[in-house]
């Protein structure tokens, strides 16, 4: 569940007065399926776009982790700063029923842009239709999420069918958390299971379901019309409150030193009167709590980008079906819809046995689970560095030697520490780490005795080494003499997750060698290469039966993340191929990423929920809607700061960084503490309808600090 699942989950529990026998008496409204089918379709194209949307950006755009990350979180971020233009257009020119279906259509443009750009057979500029669509996808779920919700709870007569709201609400947020989870399970399949336009996946099917998806959506929406009880604008809150926010620091300014006043809020009321100042008061006295809460969404976001990237460096293979790394996304929507109920009947009783009862609380410990959530995933990719391959640092350089002969060699060289080694016939490596600085040669000696052609030879030369690079040497005979064939190599492991391999072709004659899929859904010749061609090719995960020049020499399994060398050569007019695993592949799996999923999943229901619960209580009845506002906000802000570390690139292992936002979430929850602890509730006022001016405070309230503070106390 995200952000905007937790607003509409704020105003189911907004207390509204029942008039008891009156509510049966007024049929339920028929616009209501049509709104909550409505918001169904259009959570299935975000979630479902949103959960591919990195892969994409990397496996297809070619943009690497970090870029890609950027893109992610800023697009999240533009979405949520939306929010706020969407609640001002629809309250102050539209109004809501013009707004959501306007902008829906600016909506499925922008899906449709993504998911034709996806196609690889048309000519288009994928990038630039990508991050069109994005930009236009933002506009339209950015603008549509304030008013949706609050669309569904015009339909009802108040107080009258106040019971049939909550229902509604009820089911508007179930809605969206299905549409989630439904989407979250089932994108990811259509984009590596189903093969199309000749390649070994799906985007364009993967993101054009969802927008066909939100297509219906309009539809449905346009549908009900006839049902709708539709309102015109009255004006946006958050325009006025900013008006008035700008007036009184305009003001001030300029009447500090001869006119001052109790609170500086005190200077818009010649312009806008006691009431809406004192309720700015009320509503700046909440903001203040909001400080600290975008570092949360900093690392809950992060789900669909830092750690789906993690779990491309796993194994998914759970026996009889893999697992995808863009669908353990689908473990917090999962997760949510078990835990709110469990949080009601076991886990807030047990929390209150300790004392922790209200609702700064609440949040303060959800904020700290997220906190352990990362350190949880930075214990997790501690574990995975140990199948990362080991990459020359400063100082270092890397050699390695692959045998293409049939022989067995004996190698001296003048390389400290490396002086004499042996190297095995016929596929064997070996890999040296050597003290360098910039460029350096080292002599070296071949000599075999071994039995077979050409072996009884000697030969010398040099090595010739680079300060952090992979250098290999290649031994084969192809020009009728022993000799090393040198390239620059790269056995880090595919960014895509996907294994790799080279081909090292040691024949008289160029051969073809051909990878055939033996997956029963998909057999096709997948790869097609000269056997001196040394390239690395990027490969799909599967079982494979080999051919050099149409004859099978070979069945082998590549797998996530593995880094391959296929040995081809030739002795008496027979080939044969000999596979080296360079770089083992992912062999931790991806269910280890569950823990971390749970304790974040734990830490979001009683951070968000219970945050937006304590705002719509203490807010206002005016400034509730501001509050949301705010809150979607925090998203934003929250997504920014991601960009922010990203772009940076402060660490070179990504272990650094989910500590150092595990930390900054513990910090910042101290941060929140203290400011709860000297949180003081603003006493509400009632205002005579004929004149703002005029104040009447209900009854004396008990000023206590924060965390004791009755007035967050629940349900106790």
């Amino acid at each position: 569940m995200t952000a905007d699942n937790k607003e509409k989950e704020d105003s189911s529990n907004g207390n509204v007065a029942d008039v008891e026998g009156v509510s049966k008496k007024l049929k339920y409204p028929r616009s209501i399926p049509f709104i909550i089918s409505n918001e169904f379709c259009e959570r299935f194209n975000y979630y479902g776009m949103r959960t591919v949307l990195v892969l994409y950006l990397t496996r297809k755009l070619d943009y690497d982790d970090d870029t890609a990350t950027v893109m992610y979180h800023s697009f999240t971020t533009l979405v949520y700063f939306m929010c706020i233009f969407g609640a001002i257009i629809s309250d102050s020119w539209l109004g809501r029923f013009r707004t959501i279906w306007s902008l829906s259509i600016v909506y499925v443009c922008g899906s449709t842009l993504i998911s034709i750009g996806a196609i690889p057979t048309l000519d288009v500029n994928a990038k630039a239709m990508t991050i069109i669509g994005l930009l236009l996808i933002a506009i339209g779920s950015g603008g549509i999420k304030p008013c949706v919700a609050a669309f569904g709870g015009e339909q009802f007569k108040m107080p009258e069918q106040a019971r049939y709201l909550a229902i509604f609400f009820s089911m508007f947020y179930f809605s969206i958390n299905s549409g989630s989870f439904i989407s979250t399970m089932i994108t990811p399949i259509l984009r590596e299971d189903v093969k199309c336009y000749g390649e070994d996946d799906c985007f364009s099917l993967a993101f054009g379901v969802p927008a066909i998806l939100m297509v219906v959506s309009i539809v449905i929406f346009l549908i009900g019309k006839p049902l709708y009880k539709i309102t015109e604008p009255a004006g946006n809150m958050f325009v006025k409150v900013s008006k008035c926010i700008w007036t009184a620091i305009r003001i001030r300014s300029k009447e500090k030193s001869i006119n001052p006043r109790e609170h500086w809020l005190d200077y818009s009321e010649k312009r806008w009167g006691n009431q809406l100042v004192d309720e700015t008061k009320i509503l700046m006295n909440v903001l203040r709590l909001y400080i600290p809460l975008p570092i949360f969404w900093a690392l809950f976001d992060q789900q669909g980008s830092r750690w789906t990237f993690q779990a491309t460096r796993m194994d998914g293979d759970l026996g009889s079906w893999s697992l995808k790394p863009d669908q353990m996304q689908v473990i917090n929507p999962l997760l949510i819809l078990v835990f709110i109920p469990l949080y009601e009947v076991a886990f807030y009783p047990l929390l209150s046995l300790i004392g922790i009862r209200r609702p700064l609380q609440k949040i303060t410990l959800g904020g700290i689970l997220g906190g352990v959530a990362f350190f949880i995933s930075m214990i997790v990719e501690i574990q995975l560095e140990s199948t990362y391959a080991v990459i020359p640092k400063a100082g270092e350089s890397q050699l390695r030697l692959f045998n293409g002969m049939n022989c067995t060699y004996n190698v001296e060289t003048n390389i400290p520490g490396h002086a004499k080694f042996v190297l095995d016939a016929m596929g064997a490596f070996e890999e040296k780490y050597i003290a360098i600085q910039g460029q350096k040669s080292f002599t070296y000696s071949l000599q075999s005795n071994s039995p077979g052609v050409g072996c009884d030879v000697s030969i010398s030369n040099t090595f010739e080494l680079e300060e952090r690079e992979q250098i290999s040497y290649f031994i084969n005979n192809r020009d009728g003499k022993v000799n090393l064939l040198r390239y620059i190599d790269n056995t880090e492991k595919s960014s895509k997750g996907y294994p790799i391999f080279r081909v090292l072709g040691n024949t008289a004659v160029d051969k073809t060698f051909v990878f055939k899929d033996l997956d029963p859904s998909n057999s096709f010749d997948r790869h097609k290469n000269n056997t001196y061609f040394n390239d690395i090719i990027e490969s799909y995960p599967s079982d494979y039966e080999i051919f050099i020049d149409g004859v099978s020499v070979l069945n082998y399994k590549m797998r996530l993340g593995g880094v391959y060398t296929f040995i081809v050569t030739e002795e008496e007019s027979k080939t044969t191929a000999t596979v080296i695993t360079v770089t083992a592949p992912n062999s931790i799996n991806m269910l280890w990423l569950i823990p971390q999923y749970v304790v974040l999943t734990l830490g979001e229901v009683m951070y968000s929920i219970t945050g937006l619960e304590f705002s719509f209580t203490q807010a206002p009845e005016s400034m509730k809607s501001v509050l949301q506002g705010c809150w979607q906000l925090t998203v934003a802000v929250g997504n920014l700061i991601v960009v922010i570390v990203a772009e940076a690139k402060f660490f070179d292992a990504q272990k650094w960084e989910f500590l150092l936002f595990a930390v900054l979430m513990i910090v910042d929850m101290g941060l929140f503490a203290a400011l709860a602890y000297y949180y003081k509730a603003i006493p509400l006022k009632k205002y005579d309808e004929d004149d703002a001016n005029t104040t009447l405070p209900i009854e004396e309230q008990k000023e206590e600090r924060g965390l004791e503070n009755p007035t967050f106390i629940k349900n106790e």
